[in-house]
């Protein structure tokens, strides 16, 4: 199979969420090679992994984020998505810190102080990470300080805060409001279910979307991929 149809299969895999050979699902794909598999014959093809990277993980990924915001697949299919991602970026990230590969950028996430709700973010996070983002995670019941203290540690980086609970709003007000007056330049991306465009406007937010997918269109506006 030549390297261009690798890479096209690996994207689908990502898509389908097949994980490798092992794996179940998706039951149409049993028994079939998986994005662990198809990752290391490409690789040995002579696919650089920065073609893996963009022309394959980040295109089935993006199909993930598009076909999640229609309402087109669930949580489920999302988290099997990831999971073939993750299989294919084992063989990634010894790259990573070399010229080999070149990441978009660093992305904070954290869901803000008084929340503990994770699945919202984790699955931003998998979705960024799909589309060429280095993720720093910093958890749940995140204050102000840790936000602003990750931003030192990466000073270039975009910050994304989530809060699921209309008690803890004003908890990302605060934080959004701290870090914008110690570093107004770095972006900052809000999300939840209780949020609105107006209420991001209002504390100061560069920009909030309902679903992964606006994230990742509004960053690649701010930092497409070279």
């Amino acid at each position: 199979m030549a390297t261009t149809e690798l890479l096209a299969s690996l994207a689908t895999c990502v898509e389908r969420g097949k994980v490798n050979a092992k794996s179940p699902f998706p039951p149409d794909l049993k028994g079939q090679d998986g994005a662990d598999e198809i990752t290391v014959r490409v690789l040995a093809e002579g696919a650089t992994p920065q073609e893996v990277l963009t022309q394959a993980l980040m295109v089935g990924m993006n199909r993930v984020g598009e076909k999640f915001r229609d309402k087109n697949i669930f949580v489920p299919d999302l988290l099997m998505a990831a999971r073939a991602m993750s299989a294919s970026m084992v063989h990634l990230k010894p790259f990573f810190n070399s010229a080999e590969v070149r990441l978009r950028g660093t992305i904070v996430l954290g869901t803000v102080s008084g929340d503990l709700h994770d699945i919202g973010k984790k699955l931003v996070g998998m979705i960024l990470e799909g589309a060429g983002w280095s993720i720093v995670d910093l958890g749940t019941d995140v204050p102000t300080q840790k936000f602003i203290d990750a931003v030192k540690e990466h000073p270039d980086c975009i910050v994304g805060m989530s809060a699921l609970l209309t008690t803890t709003m004003a908890s990302m007000e605060e934080s959004v409001l701290q870090l914008k007056r110690e570093f107004p330049a770095t972006k900052v991306l809000v999300g939840g279910a209780p949020l609105t465009h107006e209420f991001a406007a209002r504390i100061g937010a560069d920009f909030y979307s309902p679903d992964p997918q606006g994230a990742v269109e509004y960053l690649n506006t701010i930092s497409p991929m070279s």
